[in-house]
């Protein structure tokens, strides 16, 4: 983001200077009670576009080398609402996703839904519920931007994308929100919820492989009685070996097959 040196100034003023201590909306000051030439580094790499200057000069207007007087009082900025993607999923087309809509409506801005299976790596509206997040936050920096979802097993397949997911989520300071289950709540990437997106990932995977050992040792024990599951077989050993019959007496396989 390209700005003029007064608009790199006035983003500075933004924020109070940690060097300094130069109030918000006064530029930076010297130790012998004058203003300074430049605003100081650990103020300005506060403002997200600011933090590949070398240095952003004080303006004129501001008094560069006068003795330094406090700004006038900023005026109090409205607070922005923050922004919700929701995102809602179901497996099958038998699966109910009304009640996830119902319960993302009042909240969410814009919710994206599909009725797909976690096991197709690409899941279309998953990944255009993140671009938007990620259009929004990059768009606007400061505005609070949260990705809802009813329940955390309709966001990843596996441990490994949760964990990507949370460093993507990370990166671009978006939230998470989880509207059901033992933790519900909003997570911000930037504090615990990148604890709690690792810790939940694991425990997900481990409900997942859980329920395919339980799934296996029930196929096995099935087996055992006679039980092979699938479809039922077409024909029998009887007519297995009469149609091999009729082959070896050369007779055609689309007749046998009659």
């Amino acid at each position: 983001m390209d700005l003029t040196p007064d608009q790199s100034a006035i983003a500075a003023e933004r924020n109070d200077c940690p060097k300094c201590e130069a109030p918000v909306g006064s530029p930076c000051h010297t130790r012998g009670g004058k203003t300074a030439t430049n605003y100081h580094t650990a103020r300005f790499i506060l403002v997200p576009a600011l933090r590949e200057e070398l240095d952003v000069p004080v303006p004129e207007d501001r008094g560069p080398g006068r003795p330094w007087k406090p700004g006038p009082p900023a005026p109090a900025a409205s607070v922005a609402k923050p922004i919700r993607i929701g995102y809602a999923r179901c497996s099958t087309a038998q699966q109910e996703l009304q009640s996830r809509l119902d319960a993302l409506e009042p909240l969410c801005k814009r919710i994206l839904s599909e009725k797909i299976s976690t096991r197709v790596k690409t899941r279309p509206k998953l990944q255009a519920a993140l671009k938007l997040a990620y259009d929004i936050k990059e768009a606007a920096p400061d505005q609070e931007v949260i990705l809802t979802v009813h329940e955390l097993k309709r966001l990843a397949r596996n441990a490994a994308e949760l964990v990507t997911l949370s460093n993507q989520l990370q990166t671009a300071g978006v939230q998470f929100e989880l509207l059901t289950g033992p933790l519900t709540g909003i997570y911000d990437p930037n504090g615990m919820g990148a604890m709690f997106f690792a810790v939940r990932a694991v425990a997900a995977q481990l409900d997942r492989n859980y329920i395919r050992e339980k799934t296996l040792e029930r196929q096995v024990a099935a087996a055992t009685k006679g039980n092979h599951g699938g479809r039922p077989k077409v024909i029998d050993d009887d007519m297995l070996l009469f149609a091999r019959a009729l082959k070896d007496k050369g007779v055609p396989v689309p007749e046998i097959a009659q």
